[in-house]
């Protein structure tokens, strides 16, 4: 048998089969990354980048934060690894609490994963869980809604409603439907904050859905509050209440998948408390290690957490969990992230940019072949107009432009979508606006 390498082929990028990439086209022009710090990236030849992204989504707090590393160094020379299967450390009971002090309402209990992938699936067994628990199992089906993203387990795909991540895997879930999505461009296009019209109607879809399935075969109803990965859909003023006012009428649980807004996005903690609408399960990631560490979880209301305390109390209450829940070193890490975002107040840091972002953000309405700019907190989207017969090419020469020209930015189809970490300044800004704008020009 031939002894490993001691050391990798050089340039080799064969190797990894990389994740939502075309692999082919990207090995013959690779973006690489070298190293990160503050706003921005360096690729290896040692060309500055700034981060319009937060990364994924998800570096809230900026790249290389000294706090994070530390709390990670020392957790690891205390303890690497601990079993949370009839098993805890106090690290996860500590962040557990921590969590559960900043969340609206009575979501006070805290289910970790370790990806928000992980924390769908794992909401959706809760949500039928308790349904069983409760008397109540012939409540199996889910509804999701056209265009969402939560994920891309089984169960996530299955309410998810992109097509692309749909198509390949079959049949997916049984008993699923979806909701409308909520892009209104005919009416709603080049909006500021929320869209002013569409919010009842299309939340009232979920009644044409009750009436067609009946209400005793649902168990919940799962969205992202901002629609993120389809080109970021802030929802109509009133959707969000009337989806909760809807599934109160019909005993249905309401999950917000706040991976994408959850920890400051909107200028609030959650989007819970933006919309000031309490979900009964609501899904984070990203923003809750500042992706140093892999991390995920479930927030969990009081008596959906307590509908499943019951029968004996040597009895797993609910069958399900990873190998990494409440790891260590991501209970450190999160737990050093909620410091940095109490003690530099970035929750309202972002909310105190919100409209400087908007402004720069609507300055780009104009140029050649936008046709819709959506903004809400620190994040916002741009449709462009498709070439014929190749969509999302321009979407993707569009991103591949605005990295050569220094900035990152996220595509989806033929929009572009941009999220910054949550320290840019006001400068930066103005950097992030005027290149995305250089960028859509040059591929008009």
């Amino acid at each position: 048998m031939t002894p490993p390498a001691t050391a990798p082929a050089a340039n080799n990028l064969e190797a990894f089969f990389m994740p939502f990439t075309a692999n082919r086209q990207f090995k013959k022009n690779p973006r690489l990354l070298a190293r990160a710090k503050g706003v921005h990236y360096w690729t290896p030849e040692g060309r500055k980048v700034i981060d319009g992204t937060a990364g994924l989504w998800c570096v809230n707090a900026g790249h290389g934060r000294e706090e994070i590393k530390q709390a990670i160094a020392r957790q690891l020379e205390e303890m690497d690894y601990a079993p949370s299967f009839q098993m805890g450390h106090p690290k996860s009971f500590e962040l557990a609490a921590r969590h559960a002090a900043m969340l609206p309402g009575d979501l006070d209990h805290a289910f970790y994963c370790n990806s928000g992938s992980e924390a769908v699936d794992s909401a959706l067994k809760i949500a039928l869980a308790w349904q069983r628990a409760r008397g109540q199992g012939t409540r199996t089906r889910l509804i999701g809604r056209e265009r969402g993203y939560h994920g891309v387990g089984f169960g996530g795909i299955s309410v998810g409603g992109m097509v692309n991540n749909r198509k390949q895997w079959g049949v997916l879930l049984p008993g699923v439907d979806h909701m409308p999505h909520t892009h209104l461009p005919a009416k709603n296009a080049f909006s500021r904050g929320l869209p002013e019209h569409g919010g009842v109607e299309l939340a009232d879809e979920l009644e044409r859905i009750v009436a067609l399935h009946d209400a005793s075969t649902i168990a919940a109803v799962i969205v992202e509050p901002c629609a993120g990965s389809t080109g970021y859909l802030p929802p109509p003023k009133g959707y969000l209440q009337r989806l909760r006012q809807i599934c109160d009428k019909h005993g249905i649980l309401l999950i917000f998948d706040e991976v994408i807004t959850g920890f400051g996005r909107l200028g609030t903690g959650f989007a819970a408390d933006f919309f000031n609408v309490i979900p009964d399960l609501m899904t984070v990631a990203k923003g809750i290690s500042n992706a140093t560490v892999p991390m995920g979880g479930v927030f969990v209301r009081k008596h959906i957490y307590d509908g499943l305390m019951n029968g004996p109390e040597n009895v797993v209450e609910l069958f399900h969990g990873y190998t990494y829940s409440a790891h260590p070193l991501a209970c450190a890490a999160a737990s050093a992230v909620l410091d940095i975002y109490k003690d530099e107040g970035l929750f309202q840091r972002s909310a105190e940019l919100s409209k400087y972002w908007e402004d720069g953000m609507h300055s780009l309405k104009g140029l050649p072949g936008v046709t819709d700019i959506r903004n809400l907190g620190l994040a916002g989207g741009i449709d462009m107009e498709g070439r014929k017969d190749a969509p999302g090419a321009r979407g993707y020469d569009t991103f591949v432009k605005a990295f050569e020209l220094g900035l990152m930015v996220r595509q989806a189809a033929d929009t572009i979508a941009m999220s910054p970490p949550l320290v840019i300044e006001k400068n930066q800004i103005d950097e992030i606006i005027d290149l995305a704008g250089k960028a859509i020009k040059a591929t008009a």
